[in-house]
């Protein structure tokens, strides 16, 4: 396995990291699929052993598989759009090195997870607008994915997360703006979302509306709610789990239909 570490730009401190299968030499032009975990941290840090645990289960999959270091609110205030120009930039950034890192360029998906899968929300609105490849100085072509994937995520500030203005006013300001749910279009990628119902830091409220958004403007989607787990889940097993709680066998099911979802999407 080859890891690789790759700026996003010297205006900002965001990195992509990935965990690389290397060529084999009985096979040398075999390519794979890629993923993107965005991960949560309430836009202040990112969880990084986390955030290569979940990188690593979908390379265990048969992945290209990165996780994004955004940009966080004591870096850049407010600070939408910043993350979104980021991952724009990471999305490029594997279609250039395709050949390089043995990625699929019709082949790549993002996995957001928390306020990560805000960013992954927001991306899945706005990947196509010519406002953000112009900010992130690539090409709009370059910039598509061909799957979402979306745990516990926040979609909108309307939704019950944040609670404390203050918080809001360092996101943005224009909360509209960042309202996932109300930006979905054709242009939508197919999205699986998965959240608990009793989730007490972000309501399921926020995957409700998105989906809904998803089904009002026909974009295939896949919703799975399950009946009981904490905020910040990831694995929802062992590997994961921050406290006694969050090993959640049955919701840990998630991955396993996830994998599914995608060996059909993409």
């Amino acid at each position: 396995m080859q890891i690789v570490k790759e700026s996003l730009g010297s205006d900002t401190a965001a990195y992509l990291q990935g965990y690389l299968r290397e060529k084999d030499p009985d096979n040398p032009d075999q390519v794979y699929p890629a993923i993107i975990v965005v991960p949560g941290g309430s836009y202040t840090h990112i969880p990084e052993q986390q955030s290569e645990t979940l990188a690593m289960a979908f390379a265990n999959l048969g992945y290209q598989a990165f996780y994004l270091r955004y940009s966080f609110v004591d870096e850049k205030q407010p600070l939408h759009p910043a993350p979104l120009v980021e991952l724009a930039r990471a999305v490029s950034r594997l279609r250039k090195n395709a050949a390089d890192w043995l990625v699929d360029p019709d082949r790549i998906a993002i996995a957001g997870f928390s306020v990560g899968g805000h960013v992954a929300a927001l991306y899945n609105d706005y990947w196509h607008s010519e406002w953000l490849a112009g900010q992130a100085g690539v090409a709009a072509d370059t910039m598509q994915p061909q799957a979402i994937l979306l745990g516990y995520p926040v979609i909108s500030p309307k939704l019950g997360f944040p609670v404390k203005e203050g918080m809001l006013a360092q996101w943005t300001d224009d909360p509209d703006a960042i309202a996932a749910d109300e930006h979905v279009g054709e242009n939508n990628a197919p999205t699986f979302i998965w959240t608990t119902a009793d989730d007490p830091l972000v309501p399921s409220a926020n995957s409700l509306a998105y989906a809904n958004a998803l089904s009002q403007a026909k974009v295939p989607f896949e919703l799975h709610v399950f009946r009981h787990g904490p905020h910040g889940l990831a694995l929802a097993n062992h590997l994961t789990a921050w406290k006694r709680d969050a090993n959640q066998p049955h919701v840990a099911h998630w991955l396993k239909l996830a994998e599914e979802w995608l060996n059909t999407t993409l």
